[in-house]
């Protein structure tokens, strides 16, 4: 009887740890856990690179980051502006492309 528990525990066991890393992986259009801790560096990495630039308006900038994928929204003053938010978001090590969606005001 003890034998047959222990076989059902390891057995759950097993298939909790499945579930659990399978969860963890990434698709298309979902972030691993991994991929997602990255982006969020990422975001805070661009957010950074645009604060730093006393010409630019952060709060008007938003940022979002998926797999890697720097995308830029809000609104800016002049396209010199937006191309500027775009250099400094491109800038930053391991963004691997900027979609810019910034809106000339």
């Amino acid at each position: 009887m003890m034998n047959k528990f222990s076989l059902i525990i390891r057995f759950l066991s097993v298939a909790l740890l499945a579930v659990s890393l399978a969860a963890c992986a990434g698709s298309k259009r979902h972030e691993s856990t991994g991929e997602y801790l990255d982006d969020a560096v990422l975001t805070t990495k661009v957010k950074t690179a645009i604060f730093n630039d006393s010409s630019l308006k952060v709060l008007d900038i938003n940022v979002k980051t998926f797999k890697g994928v720097v995308q830029l929204s809000g609104f800016v003053d002049s396209v010199d502006a937006a191309n500027k938010a775009v250099e400094r978001a491109r800038a930053v090590g391991g963004v691997r492309m900027v979609n810019n969606s910034l809106i000339v005001k």
